[in-house]
């Protein structure tokens, strides 16, 4: 049997939080609930059949998303949530909409209405 060494990473609290609850009701550990999600997102990225290319399509806008089929919305769907979430972690939103002169609104730490301006002036809305 192949002895296989485990690596620490990092994990958002509310990824690991969601695996503990959907683990506790299929059974598994928090872990194990990221293990499963990490190995079906690791399958489904692989594919290569028509599914996956029509979605890779409707991604890059040259397929209508009303040419896809019930699954391949699903998937899209995922994508796109994932993609976002991302981007929401990682961006800069109000910087960037603030270079190119245009305000934002967002919320605060305190879930308070708050408007950027792009001369960085902010007002609680």
């Amino acid at each position: 049997m192949t002895n296989v060494v485990d690596k620490v990473t990092r994990f958002s609290s509310e990824l690991v939080d969601a695996a503990a609850s959907e683990g506790e009701r299929e059974n598994r550990s928090a872990r194990q609930q990221l293990e499963h999600w990490a190995r079906v997102g690791r399958e489904v990225s692989n594919q290569r059949q028509v599914a996956r290319r029509r979605v890779e399509a409707a991604l890059a806008g040259r397929l209508p998303l009303r040419e896809l089929s019930d699954e391949e919305g699903v998937v899209f769907n995922a994508e796109i949530a994932a993609a976002l979430e991302e981007s929401l972690a990682t961006g800069h939103h109000v910087d960037d909409r603030a270079a190119r002169g245009l305000a934002s609104v967002v919320l605060d730490e305190q879930g308070r209405v708050v408007k950027h301006l792009p001369d960085g002036t902010q007002i609680v809305l």
